[in-house]
């Protein structure tokens, strides 16, 4: 990501494997915290406001969420510097339920969510992402960046939806690219205050000045309000409403762990630190069940604030902290003055963003990667961006990649053949036995040309599944047949426990293997 120049590459640690809410073991900077997690608090506004729009929720409801869930997040979360909040995956989600049912329907979700993610954390579940495969998170992360920047361009539109022209559109985009001309290149300058908080207030200060007419952040809605009141869903405590709100539930759990972890193993790998990711199921489970009882429209991980975040500098739990309770500060306090700030500056913050989100280093990779891996890189990058489904995006390559993978291993099993001193005829196996290789398996044979002695050797080789023992008791019973025998010889360990285990409801028909010693973790 620091390949734009607007990220640069920071400096990497060994992390402990006890993350403390201030861990005294690293140096922390606590200015740059502080006002990283400023910026990271205005940035926070208009996407909550617009997430609870999106789900057709009062603004509130967005702000509220992102303040609970991101305080809970950055206290008990895996990840110091990663910011979660209201976030538009989960809007896309509850926003059906919320025209049929009303808000009383997604706050008693969230909750459900939340408990369903504690569930996850406490299995140990978040391990898991291990099997997500980097042209699925280059994928992901590549139509991730695509929604960021191309949400910027509703902001070009007047309230009516007509896209800004003449004086209005000049002056938008002006400042806009002023914006992110500072972003861009104040950090070459000095690193002692964030490019991205630098820009708003020149924004602002530029506008206050000059006087100048152009959208601020209360022309979206009145962030104005009290602090987030704690309520219990008033629905009934019934089996009708748990069928209703359960589906919804574990969509937004999934989504919202999903794009939590994608998130994490992301900062991991920029700040070239260890986050955990059973910890951070835990946290946002904690997040969601406490955003539903205060009124908040859940949420998970943002990407985009959690790299404003970490490109300005803050690697603590302290930036995240104080980004919430500046948040719940503006709502309380600050309405009047938060609600005249530019939505140019945000605008060119958001832009910057989605340049430095985008795995531009992906692109040189098209040559040298395998075809498959770049099929699953854009398919995973076309569904991101343009059905704006993350868990069904991250699941479809998954799943493409996981077929891609069992096919090129099926076609890879390969038998070399020799006969010994004995008239002996030797199949020496190179490959993984499983379902996909099962038929290629059965072909390597000539039952009727081979002698009445047949060695399988699965030096080079291993049994993986019931698919695979089938095959074995097919082949050795067809040669049975002719009156041959067959010897299977070199299974490892685990291999044996598998056929072991398979005797009660599949017979081998012979197996020989008293003098070799067995090859272990072959796979």
């Amino acid at each position: 990501m620091d390949s734009t120049g607007i990220f640069a590459p920071f400096p990497t640690h060994t992390p402990p494997m006890r993350i403390a809410l201030f861990d005294f073991r690293q140096t922390v900077d606590y200015r740059l915290e502080v006002l990283s997690g400023l910026t990271v608090a205005m940035a926070l506004i208009p996407e909550a406001v617009a997430f609870a729009l999106i789900a057709g929720l009062s603004p509130l409801t967005g702000l509220y969420a992102a303040f609970v869930v991101g305080l809970v997040a950055s206290v008990l979360g895996g990840r110091p510097g990663m910011i979660s909040g209201a976030t538009g995956a989960i809007a896309v989600v509850i926003a059906s339920l919320a025209a049929i049912e009303g808000p009383e329907y997604i706050f008693a979700t969230v909750i459900l969510a939340g408990f369903l993610q504690l569930a996850a954390g406490f299995l140990k579940l978040g391990k898991l992402m291990r099997l997500v495969p980097q042209p699925v998170i280059f994928g992901f992360v590549n139509g991730l960046a695509i929604i960021i920047g191309g949400s910027q361009l509703d902001q070009f539109k007047d309230d009516g939806g007509a896209w800004l022209t003449g004086e209005s559109l000049g002056i938008f985009a002006g400042l806009t690219l002023l914006s992110m001309v500072i972003i861009a290149f104040l950090p070459k300058l000095t690193k002692k205050v964030p490019a991205g908080l630098t820009a708003i207030v020149v924004v602002f200060a530029i506008v206050a000045g000059l006087g100048l007419d152009t959208k601020t952040v209360g022309d979206m809605a009145s962030i104005e309000g009290g602090f987030p009141p704690f309520h219990i869903p008033i629905v009934p405590f019934t089996v009708e409403t748990l069928t209703i709100i359960f589906p919804y539930a574990a969509i937004v759990a999934g989504v919202g762990l999903i794009e939590s972890l994608l998130t994490l193993n992301i900062l991991d790998e920029i700040t070239g630190t260890r986050g955990h990711g059973n910890r951070e199921c835990v946290a946002q489970g904690a997040a969601n069940i406490l955003s539903g009882l205060f009124s908040g429209m859940g949420g998970c991980a943002m990407i985009g604030q959690s790299l404003i975040n970490v490109s300005s500098g803050a690697r603590a739990r302290l930036s995240g902290i104080v980004a919430s309770v500046m948040l719940l500060v503006f709502i309380l306090f600050g309405a009047p003055l938060i609600e005249k700030l530019p939505m140019a500056a945000l605008t060119g913050l958001m832009i910057m963003v989605a340049i430095g989100t985008f795995e531009w280093a992906s692109l040189r990779t098209f040559r040298r990667m395998p075809t498959s891996d770049v099929f699953i890189m854009i398919l995973v990058t076309l569904i991101t961006a343009f059905m704006h489904n993350l868990a069904l995006a991250v699941f479809i390559g998954v799943v493409v990649a996981a077929l891609v993978f069992a096919w090129d291993n099926a076609v890879r099993i390969r038998a070399r053949k020799r006969t010994d001193e004995k008239g002996w005829k030797h199949y020496e196996l190179y490959g993984p036995l499983f379902f996909g290789s099962t038929t290629v398996f059965s072909e390597k044979f000539d039952i009727q040309g081979d002698p009445e002695h047949v060695v399988l050797d699965f030096k080079e080789s291993r049994v993986v599944d019931m698919s695979a023992i089938e095959a074995l008791n097919k082949l050795t019973a067809r040669y049975a047949e002719v009156g041959k025998t067959v010897h299977i010889r070199f299974l490892s360990e685990d291999c044996r426990a598998l056929i072991d285990k398979a005797e009660s409801i599949i017979e081998i028909n012979h197996f020989d293997d008293p003098t070799y010693k067995v090859v272990r973790n072959l796979s």
